[in-house]
């Protein structure tokens, strides 16, 4: 896969600061957002503070209707917050004499990739380019690279509208690279691809954070956020849920889950009793069990506490012959279910 070497944009817009060190990539203190008339408001965001580190992937995650895309919209200064502000890199979005300035620093690839078809790929990067300034002397160097980034080369001078719906995603991302900004936000950014765009998706990612990139990541795929997320914020009806890196989530709402092929000892009376010491040892949650071939039986065992595992074993152990034993951590899926619920969303 091609990595990201590119050179970098030298702006000619004063006021720019140099990739920061010492503030947050983004901040946002108590945001809110509501739609409608005095009377019949609804509010899509309320009170939310989240903080997103310099050279992470942050991942924004909720259900439908949660508020992610208003709060990316508000992040990106597509909309103004009801109350509440938004920082990026320490300066504030809304306020005039930093909208610009912030607009540099930031790229963005919205879930509808809002390409021109009649145009080449070429073409929609170069009208891009111009509209945030790139330098002359080096757009068509920048346009070069990245579209070799992006695999799309060969395709530059054909027409987006004959593209596949991963070429779209790609040159999409290569579109918000063309000004090297130091936040990049990624809306869905692999809705609708197939795996081996997901997979050269997630490679760009990788890299923009191995170089210093901040990316601002929403998903409804909890295996993208855990294979790529440092820290994770889940969101559910414009309110923070629960935050931090999917691991931490995992221990926290999660749980641990021992799985047992046993045989019992003597008569099956004697499984009763195994049941019944691993129901009553501190920190199990559940205890299920279910026949398996050749009279043995396979048991579960759901526990808060890692240290609980060797207590499990012992007591099973007591009272069964263990063929084998399973452990395994809950998902970040199951975290989120938790969390948000298990009903459908519209």
């Amino acid at each position: 896969m091609t990595t990201l070497e590119m050179p970098p944009v030298r702006h000619a817009e004063p006021g720019l600061p140099p990739p920061a060190t010492g503030p947050a990539a983004i901040e946002l203190h108590d945001l809110t957002r509501t739609f409608g008339r005095r009377g019949k408001q609804i509010t899509a965001v309320g009170g939310l503070s989240l903080t997103v580190g310099s050279g992470q992937v942050f991942g924004l995650l909720g259900p439908n209707g949660s508020g992610k895309t208003t709060t990316i919209n508000m992040i990106s200064g597509l909309i103004p917050p009801t109350s509440g502000t938004v920082t990026i890199l320490g300066m504030p979005v809304e306020a005039r004499r930093t909208r610009r300035a912030v607009r540099q620093l930031v790229g963005t690839v919205p879930q509808e990739t809002a390409l021109y078809n009649e145009l080449t790929a070429r073409a929609n990067m170069a009208f891009h380019a111009d509209l945030y300034r790139v330098p002359r002397q080096q757009k068509a160097e920048r346009i070069a690279a990245l579209l070799q980034l992006v695999s799309l080369a060969d395709r530059a001078e054909s027409r987006v509208g004959t593209f596949s719906g991963g070429m779209r995603r790609r040159l999409a991302i290569a579109r918000a690279l063309l000004h090297d900004p130091e936040v990049i936000i990624l809306d869905e950014p692999t809705l609708g691809v197939d795996v081996h765009a997901r997979a050269a998706i997630w490679g760009y990612i990788r890299d923009l954070r191995d170089r210093g990139k901040t990316i601002l990541l929403t998903t409804n795929q909890l295996e993208e956020a855990q294979e790529l997320c440092d820290e994770v914020a889940i969101i559910d009806h414009g309110q923070l849920a629960a935050s931090g890196t999917p691991a931490t989530l995992r221990r926290s709402y999660g749980a641990t889950i021992v799985s047992l092929h046993v045989q019992p000892i003597a008569a099956p009376r004697t499984l009763d009793y195994a049941l019944e010491e691993l129901r009553q040892l501190g920190g199990v949650t559940n205890v299920s069990i279910e026949p398996a071939a050749d009279a043995s039986h396979r048991l579960a065992v759901t526990t808060q506490e890692h240290a609980e595992i060797a207590d499990i074993i012992a007591v099973t152990d007591h009272w069964c012959v263990i063929a084998d034993v399973a452990v395994r951590d809950t998902s970040l899926d199951e975290v989120f279910l938790r969390l948000t619920g298990r009903g459908l969303r519209d």
